[in-house]
Order: C-alpha cells, then sequence, then structure tokens
C-alpha cells in the first residue's frame, strides 16, 4: 500500500521537494541552528526548501575561509584562471537548469539571456588573473641604486552581499573579480531569490576551486548584515544589495577594525551592461605592496 503523504487526490505522485543546503568550506551544511525558509516561484507557488544561516553559520564561513585564503593566494595567476574558466565550463554545462532557477523566482528574470551573460562574464574575469597584475603593477623610478616594484596583492577574506534583482549573473559580477586575485569570499545570496546562487554553490563544489574559496549563504540581509560588519576576521566588504539600511549597518560596524567596503549601487539593467565588467572592481580588493631591490653590478 502507498503511502497517502506521496499522493495528490486524483492519484498522481507528490514530487520529493529538495531542500538547497549552505555552502562552507566546500561542503553543504544545514544551519546550525535547523531553520528552513521556504522559496517560492512567480506565482507564489512553493518552489523548494532552503537553509537559513545564521550567525555562527556566518563564522564557521570566515573560518573556512581564512583556512583557504593561504593555499587560494599562493596558486599561480595562470591555474587560478584554468580553474574559473572550468567553472564557466560547468555552468554552460547545466545552463537549462540555471534558466529554470532564475525564470521560476519571483522576479522573473529574463532567464536565457541572464545566464549566458552570467557565463560570458565568468570567463571575462577569468582571462585578467595572469593580467591584473602586469596592468596595475609598476616599476617606480627611484633616485638610489635600487629596482622599486609595486605590484597588486590579495587583501584577504571578503563578504559580498549580492541584490536581489539579476540573483545569479551579479553574483558572478560581484565575486569573480574579489576572487580572482586570490581572496576567498563569504556569499550572501539574493534575500529574494537565493536558489540560483545555492545551485551555483553546487558548480563550484566539483570546478577544482579548494574549499573555503567562496562559501554561499542564504538568509535574512537584515539579520546577517551587523554580523558580517563587526567581524574582525573580515578585511573588506563588496555591497551590492541596493539597500540605504544594509549599507548603513555595514558601515557603521565596519567602523570598529576599519575594514575596507565598498559599495555597487546598480540597477537591475545595468548588471547585464559594461557597469558591472569593470577591471577596477578588481583593484578595491587587494593591498598594493611595494619592493625595493638593490641593482646589481
Amino acid at each position: 500500500m502507498r503511502n497517502p503523504h506521496f499522493v495528490r487526490k486524483n492519484g498522481a505522485r507528490l514530487g520529493v521537494q529538495k531542500t538547497y543546503k549552505l555552502f562552507i568550506g566546500g561542503k553543504f551544511v544545514r544551519s546550525e541552528s535547523g531553520r528552513v525558509l521556504g522559496a517560492t516561484e512567480k506565482e507564489g507557488r512553493p518552489a523548494a526548501n532552503y537553509a537559513r544561516a545564521s550567525r555562527k553559520d556566518f563564522r564557521d564561513a570566515v573560518t573556512a575561509a581564512r583556512g583557504a585564503f593561504a593555499g587560494w593566494s599562493e596558486q599561480s595567476a595562470y591555474l587560478r584562471g584554468q580553474i574559473l574558466y572550468r567553472a564557466a565550463e560547468m555552468l554552460e554545462m547545466r545552463e537549462g537548469e540555471l534558466r529554470t532557477e532564475v525564470e521560476r523566482g519571483p522576479g522573473g528574470q529574463p532567464a536565457r539571456s541572464e545566464v549566458s551573460r552570467t557565463i560570458d562574464r565568468l570567463v571575462y574575469y577569468a582571462g585578467w588573473t595572469d593580467k591584473f597584475s602586469s596592468v596595475f603593477g609598476a616599476v617606480n623610478p627611484v633616485a638610489s641604486s635600487h629596482f622599486n616594484f609595486t605590484v597588486p596583492e590579495p587583501t584577504g577574506v571578503v563578504v559580498v552581499v549580492c541584490p536581489d534583482e539579476s540573483p545569479l549573473l551579479a553574483l558572478v559580477s560581484l565575486v569573480a573579480p574579489v576572487i580572482l586575485t586570490g581572496n576567498t569570499a563569504i556569499v550572501l545570496a539574493s534575500t529574494r531569490s537565493p536558489l540560483p546562487a545555492l545551485t551555483f554553490a553546487e558548480i563550484i563544489a566539483t570546478s577544482d576551486l579548494p574549499g573555503g574559496a567562496v562559501n554561499i549563504l542564504a538568509g535574512d540581509r537584515a539579520e546577517l548584515a551587523p554580523h558580517f560588519a563587526s567581524h574582525m576576521d573580515v578585511n573588506a566588504i563588496v555591497d551590492g544589495s541596493g539597500d540605504k539600511e544594509t549599507s548603513r549597518a555595514l558601515q557603521r560596524g565596519g567602523a570598529l577594525n576599519v575594514k575596507r567596503y565598498f559599495r555597487r549601487d546598480l540597477a537591475s539593467a545595468d548588471w547585464a551592461k559594461s557597469d558591472a565588467e569593470n577591471p577596477y572592481w578588481i583593484l578595491d580588493t587587494v593591498e598594493m605592496k611595494t619592493a625595493w631591490h638593490p641593482i646589481g653590478l
């Protein structure tokens, strides 16, 4: 006898609803709080469940990101580019699934163009891994008999807050310029449409990106923003939320340890334009280091 809980009144089988998990340290985990939220389709029907991140989940993500920083930043620029390009290949392979995720969200985004542009955007930034140091670095003239070099180096652990609009394209546009230099990231997915970001986590989990290099959380932006700002082991925040209250909370708390704060206020349509393909965004989360070397005879 079949379980009546799995059968509709008309006899059709009910599908097993997916519960999306948080992505921390290269593993898929439920929230330590046990909280789960329901995601809805644009018509208001239930779409899936997903774990709601807590402060403890965020702290675990920071620990994972800090642990991954040395290994990821010490990889060659060429290898980092290959890994990001591999992630773009895997996005291409799961394009149909991602279109479904974007399309059924409450925003009703134009799925085909969003996913295609996301793939192109990741390939674009993958190409910068072995170029940004040459483009933004310098050999400086000095009066003494020395070579003087300035080179960009990663700053450390960076929190990225995603907007509600363009939930997949905006995520990649914000995260790629952060991690291509060797930074590690904790990403808060769109509060309104988190499922594309959580599916993206499934893609990067098998893309050779080291565990902890990118950690993806989903939850309430207002709840988590003060913890992002006050955590003493976060070096920078990239805020794409477009929300004034979130911006205030992040800047106010970030003053405690003078962490960098960068705001990306783009309209929904602008994420698909060159405004969100800005190589100067790479400079926001790097430190310029200067080295002196004596000139030999």
